[in-house]
């Protein structure tokens, strides 16, 4: 462990010298400073605690269900949320539903130990993944009641790797292990733990409250009126490409994009190319004559999900790059989408592609000849927005599940 205690120095000091040109690098570091000092300030060391693990933004939408229902259920509990990722930390620093927010600290045996000692928490629950060698050692060994929730495992994972042993062994720091699919424990039980329950993903949970909770947008419905609506959700530059051409191609229908970063050469490209009319979100108040527009530029945060409800079909941004955002939010209204071609780590896009919920695509010809049936045929449109927003309800439950296995035993 030596070793690995050099690495984690290591990074921790490649990713400060990044800091000095790269921002994301950067709120790494400078959020780490003192944060010994900051969470004896702030937690209450009477307090009874169930400290909640996310890596990032992601991670919190699958872990924020169960946040919730702790708080709800088990109010007797202060909840302790720490994040890896600025991405993920930066936008919910704020969030009310936890007592206390802080960044993780990197993972020696020095930082692990003040940590604990610190948070001194009854319960631990990793979202999904994390499983940091010296942080799982040290809650095993101060006998730290430890679960990971929504967690998926495959057989190309350093747990099934030859100098895979130590992620092995910190695997037994974990009460329950509740995993995303019968696959994953299927997998867990050839390395011989049992104690694994197939849960399901808790953004199930997550999505199905959005959808309850989803807001009027009176502007929406005005820019809407009584035609149709496409919705494109964190949309890429290459995505933005297909989706104007698309626009183009159906004068008849309203379109409205909310880009995964509001670039305003991008937006300012979207405006200018667009030859139905186009507007931005926050450009437009009740004397705006919206509904003369094709195109809404949704360039703000939080309205995207209750945009969804508004919607015919949808496409997913991100699938020409890393990988395809949100899909859930979508599907939970019942939406037909379209994505990348970058979309196969994610287990309920390749779901919804199976049960025709869903299409990838790899240029305009693809996305347009996807579009063309669910657009001209009402059956056809009805069947996959049947399957879609059937699978995202039957797979509810798992926030439920994990709640009762950790509380009531």
């Amino acid at each position: 462990m030596w070793l690995y205690d050099l690495i984690m120095g290591l990074y921790a000091a490649l990713i400060r010298l990044a800091g000095l040109k790269n921002k994301k690098a950067r709120l790494w570091s400078e959020g780490r400073k003192d944060l010994f000092a900051r969470m004896q300030a702030k937690i209450d060391p009477s307090a009874r605690i169930v400290w909640v693990h996310v890596a990032s933004l992601g991670e919190f939408e699958q872990g924020r269900p169960l946040i919730e229902a702790i708080r709800e259920s088990h109010p007797e509990y202060k909840i302790l949320l720490t994040f890896f990722s600025p991405s993920g930390y930066e936008v919910r620093k704020n969030y009310t539903g936890a007592d206390y927010i802080f960044y993780l600290p990197i993972d020696t045996r020095r930082n692990v130990r003040r940590f604990l000692d610190i948070a001194h928490p009854e319960i631990a629950i990793f979202v999904k993944y994390e499983f940091w060698l010296n942080m799982l050692t040290e809650l095993r060994r101060r006998s730290i009641r430890t679960f990971v929730v929504s967690a998926i495992f495959r057989r190309n994972s350093v747990f099934f790797r030859r100098y895979g042993a130590p992620w092995r062994k910190i695997l037994h720091t974990f009460e329950t292990l509740f995993v995303q699919n019968q696959e994953s424990k299927e997998l867990l039980a050839e390395l011989g733990f049992e104690q694994v329950q197939v849960a399901g993903d808790t953004r199930f949970d997550r999505v199905a409250k959005i959808a309850r909770e989803a807001k009027k947008v009176a502007l929406i419905e005005r820019f809407k009126a009584e035609k149709q609506l496409f919705i494109a959700g964190s949309s890429w530059g290459p995505d933005e490409e297909l989706l104007i051409r698309l626009a183009n191609d159906n004068p008849q229908l309203k379109f409205l994009i909310a880009p995964h970063e509001m670039d305003e050469g991008r937006i300012t490209h979207l405006i200018e190319a667009t030859r139905g009319g186009a507007v931005r979100y926050t450009q437009c108040d009740e004397t705006t004559p919206i509904e003369e527009q094709q195109l809404l530029i949704l360039d703000t945060v939080g309205l995207l999900a209750s945009a969804y409800g508004y919607a015919s079909w949808g496409y997913i941004g991100g699938g020409f790059g890393v990988g395809i955002h949100n899909t859930l939010e979508a599907a939970t209204f019942g939406l037909p989408i379209a994505f990348g071609p970058n979309y196969q780590k994610f287990k309920e896009a390749r779901d919804l592609v199976e049960i025709g919920a869903a299409q990838s695509i790899t240029n305009y010809e693809e996305l347009a000849a996807w579009f063309a049936p669910l657009r001209d045929e009402a059956e056809q449109l009805a069947a996959a927005s049947h399957a879609a927003r059937n699978y995202t309800h039957s797979n509810q439950g798992a926030t439920e599940l994990i709640i009762k296995t950790i509380f009531n035993r």
